[in-house]
């Protein structure tokens, strides 16, 4: 299988880098370092979702409530840093990922204890989340001017030639590639995802590793929060509308099956990176924004297509007997 899963990520790299040379045929400036430097930049946001995304997808359940999770931790240190802009941003920063990190759990105990469908849950919270979202701002928006300077430009300092925002993307996807690979955690994700009921024989806590999937997702929105409202300089109820299902195909596209079992840090990284050179070459070849959805929807069944045909495959193997040597 991870025979398998490189295959398909050096596919979709390549098939990223055809894609920037075309667009560059039609826009010679399009390949400048400087301008996908920017494009990577514009999409670390959406790399950082994936990834809690996938923790989740990974474990047979999906999270539909990313955004509105993100847009109401966002909102939340948007007004605290309105009303005491002394307040240092990187105790905000943590306050919106501890944010998120409690509605990710309020998510996770109604799968684990409840035993509600996680499609169900999410969709409920999604529009409770929107819904505190209008109640705590009275249906206001947070704008440029309420920002102090500090929080506003926390995300834009360079830092050997790249700004934090992109920074943090790197950083979270190693220690995420770290977690999935190397720990109990990760093993345990996809042991449940490949076989729930193997992995209770195993001795792995099915419910609890969901949650802590949940937990993980809530916790990546909330610090997403704070990064996309310092990066748009706006909070408001419509921060990220719809946004999770941007989420979801990028994780799709880069090869995480929703059945379960199968992902990689990578390929959800590439999924989420060739959303965001899709959304930079449209404009720049003036093509309609809106052959976006259509060019990411196509994208999404012949991934789902693909997935599908590798499932048909002999499945990652978490636990080995002795006879298996």
């Amino acid at each position: 299988m991870s025979r398998i899963l490189k295959t398909r990520e050096i596919w979709l790299a390549l098939v990223i880098t055809v894609l920037i040379i075309a667009i560059t045929l039609r826009a010679p400036g399009f390949a400048r370092p400087e301008n996908l430097f920017e494009i990577f930049n514009n999409t670390s946001i959406l790399m950082i979702l994936a990834l809690g995304q996938m923790a989740v997808i990974i474990t047979r359940s999906i999270d539909l409530s990313m955004a509105s999770n993100l847009a109401l931790s966002g909102m939340i240190v948007a007004l605290i840093n309105a009303a005491y802009p002394q307040i240092p941003v990187p105790m905000l920063m943590l306050l919106a990922t501890f944010c998120g990190l409690v509605f990710g759990a309020f998510n996770g105990i109604l799968v684990w204890k409840l035993g509600i469908p996680a499609i169900v849950v999410t969709l409920g919270t999604l529009t409770i989340f929107r819904g505190l979202i209008f109640q705590i701002a009275g249906g206001k928006w947070v704008n440029a001017d309420k920002f102090s300077e500090d929080f506003v430009q926390y995300t834009r300092i360079d830092f050997l030639g790249l700004p934090l925002l992109s920074w943090y993307a790197i950083v979270i996807a190693g220690l995420f590639f770290l977690l999935m690979t190397r720990t109990p955690l990760g093993r345990s994700i996809y042991a449940i995802g490949v076989n729930p009921v193997a992995s209770v024989y195993a001795g792995i806590d099915v419910g609890r590793t969901t949650f802590i999937a949940f937990c993980i997702s809530g916790a990546l929105a909330g610090f997403s929060g704070y990064l996309w409202v310092s990066r748009f300089v706006i909070g408001s109820v419509q921060v990220a509308a719809g946004y999770e299902l941007t989420i979801i195909a990028a994780c799709v596209i880069g090869g995480v099956s929703i059945a379960g079992g199968i992902g990689t840090v990578g390929s959800a990284l590439l999924g989420a990176l060739f959303l965001g050179v899709i959304g930079s070459a449209l404009p720049v070849i003036n093509i309609s924004p809106f052959w976006q959805m259509a060019i990411s929807g196509a994208a999404i069944i012949i991934a789902v297509i693909l997935n599908a045909r590798s499932s048909r495959q002999k499945g990652r193997i978490i636990l080995k007997t002795g006879s298996a040597k």
